[in-house]
């Protein structure tokens, strides 16, 4: 298995940026498909980005195209996510995930997750 611990979560003005960190431990890094997701209250976790193993390719989800960077250091075990020109409708907690050789667009698609990190964007 792999355990995930996101971080970089805070409070921002709407137009700001932030990046947030997902650090892997316990296989090889390399090996996973990585994920973000974000989850605001009483709303369903959705998807915001993903990366494949080796940074080939790269999707987004249409409500942050053009705004929001997705990235990983395999030499560093950790994937990322640049979040620039956040607005209101961006707050949410932030969940990193990964899936074994593999990734996708779905909640159910990845097999690990991290604990979360708060993100608020106030106007």
């Amino acid at each position: 298995q792999v355990q995930l611990v996101e971080s970089g979560g805070g409070a921002v003005q709407a137009g700001g940026s932030l990046r947030l960190s997902c650090a892997a431990s316990g296989r090889t890094f390399s090996d996973y498909g990585m994920g973000w997701f974000r989850q605001a209250p009483g709303k369903e976790r959705e998807f915001v980005a993903a990366i494949t193993r080796l940074a080939y390719s790269t999707v987004y989800a249409d409500s942050v195209k053009g705004r929001f960077t997705i990235s990983r250091d395999n030499a560093k075990n950790t994937v990322y996510l640049q979040m620039n020109s956040l607005q209101p409708e961006d707050t949410a907690i932030y969940y990193c995930a990964a899936n074994l050789f593999s990734w996708g667009t779905e909640v159910k698609d990845y097999n690990y997750w991290g604990q979360g990190t708060q993100v608020t964007v106030s106007s």
